[in-house]
């Protein structure tokens, strides 16, 4: 059999070593740190159980896809409760959305903030459909190695009508005014990577998932996809070891013939990277090898990075709920200072998780689980005293929405920044989602997964296509996997 090493356990990692081993490869995993996930990790600490990373569970259907190309169900490995509310948007102290989980009930708070707009309203989720359904349907199954995997008349032919290389805030401005529903339906795209105005409207596809199919929760923790993943990985055959940070590669010839880490060496007749390709492509490689210059990488604009806050609090926290997206500031000008003018925010927007309004098993009975996340950009300076005093400003924010004290009710608090995410992950400049989802970066446009100098060298993951989040990262795995498969 031929040998295959992964390196990462990230989502896109274990999707592409679960799929070649199944298909009788022989798999081994190597990930850097002691625990599994990549950026969904999780850690335990007083009672309390905190995702360090993705929380927001969108696209059911990825997930079930995914186990279902193994045979599996995803109720085989845990269970999912759909959130109703689906999240709260808190505009200022008094003024609230509760998005509901209902269709029905969503289009009647949409028109009861814009009277009218309910025919606009379906219009948009029907445009919207059709890009999801041929986009991810489709088009994200692609491994994106050249333009002519993208000539399809259906999509050629609808690309005006439907503004697809229009910008998402033109476009989405031909169907809704209310500001409050603009900032609603963008809120996605300010995690994809740019502002509203830089963002193909082809990304409204993401409106269509939230809107339509929900957002879910997996008891116990997003970290019960990551385990649900490796039980089936190992159930394939994949051996994955920990603490294995890899140095670098030995070559015969163009190939790769062993992966080295700190103290091990694997034969490899295939490797594929699930790391940050950027820390492969220029620190691990030669630079004869690399796929792209320091100049292009540099010029590559990131998604954003984060400042995270994990908090264990003794009481119950008034008027929240599982998600909550605190749009109390200015949103425009917070993204201009992750992507236009990269600063840390003068105003910043957050958003705060408490998973244990739906989860008793992840805090102590009476205690709340809260974690707080504000978008930066990449490679802003990062130090203790620039986290404090952000702190600062969001629990004084939270406690006067609240109307109660938090902060002396904190019995664990961890923060996690630009410097965590490069020391972890060896992130690109201290990325937190990946690539972001310009035009100019969008399917064959993105780093390719195919080493162009190495035979045998493959990419996987957020910094190659078809972009940042979980299920896109799934979705590489499995295609890399694939590719690999049929090609190697």
């Amino acid at each position: 059999m031929k040998k295959v090493i992964v390196i990462g356990s990230g989502f896109a990692g274990l999707a592409a070593a679960t799929k070649m081993a199944s298909e009788g490869l022989d798999v081994t995993l190597l990930e850097k740190n002691e625990t599994l996930g990549g950026r969904a990790r999780v850690f335990e600490v007083d009672g309390f159980t905190f995702d360090m990373g993705p929380s927001w569970y969108w696209m059911p259907d990825i997930f079930e896809n995914y186990f279902k190309e193994f045979g599996k169900k995803v109720s085989d490995y845990y269970e999912l409760v759909r959130l109703d509310p689906s999240y709260k948007v808190i505009f200022s102290k008094t003024k609230e959305t509760n998005l509901p989980a209902d269709q029905r009930s969503l289009k009647a708070l949409f028109e009861e903030m814009e009277p009218g707009c309910g025919e606009k309203y379906d219009a948009f989720l029907k445009e919207s459909e059709y890009k999801y359904r041929v986009g991810i349907g489709e088009f994200v199954w692609k491994p994106s190695l050249s333009v002519t995997e993208f000539f399809d008349f259906r999509l050629i032919s609808k690309a005006l009508s439907l503004d697809l290389f229009a910008s998402f805030g033109k476009h989405i401005r031909k169907f809704f005014k209310n500001e409050d529903i603009l900032k609603i339906m963008e809120f996605p795209i300010l995690f994809l990577g740019a502002t509203p105005n830089d963002t193909p409207a082809l990304y409204s596809l993401m409106n269509f998932a939230e809107m339509t199919m929900g957002t879910w929760y997996p008891m116990g923790g997003m970290h019960e996809i990551v385990k649900g993943m490796v039980s089936l990985a190992e159930e394939k055959g994949v051996k994955i070891l920990t603490n294995q940070k890899v140095t670098g590669f030995s070559f015969d010839g163009k190939k790769i013939k062993k992966v080295l880490t700190e103290d091990s060496a694997y034969f490899a007749d295939i490797v594929v990277g699930g790391a940050d390709y950027h820390h492969i492509d220029k620190e691990l490689l030669p630079v004869e090898f690399s796929n792209y210059s320091e100049k292009n990488w540099d010029k590559r604009l990131m998604a954003p990075s984060s400042l995270l806050f994990y908090l264990g609090i003794n009481r119950k926290v008034d008027r929240l709920i599982h998600h909550n997206l605190f749009f109390d500031e200015d949103f425009a000008l917070h993204a201009e200072e992750i992507y236009k003018t990269p600063q840390w925010p003068s105003k910043p927007l957050f958003y705060v998780s408490a998973p244990s309004k739906t989860d008793d098993s992840v805090a102590p009975k009476g205690s709340e689980n809260l974690f707080i996340l504000v978008p930066l950009a990449p490679d802003l300076e990062d130090n203790n005293e620039i986290r404090e005093k952000y702190f600062d400003i969001l629990i004084a924010r939270l406690e006067d929405y609240v109307g109660h004290s938090i902060k002396e009710h904190i019995v664990y608090k961890k923060s996690y920044a630009i410097n965590d995410f490069k020391q972890d992950y060896n992130a690109y400049k201290g990325n937190a989602y990946g690539l972001a989802n310009t035009l100019l970066q969008t399917a064959f446009l993105k780093p390719q997964i195919r080493n162009k100098n190495i035979k045998n060298l493959f990419y996987t993951g957020q910094l190659t296509t078809p972009g940042p989040g979980v299920p896109p990262s799934l979705i590489s795995g499995l295609v890399v996997g694939k590719y690999v498969i049929e090609n190697y």
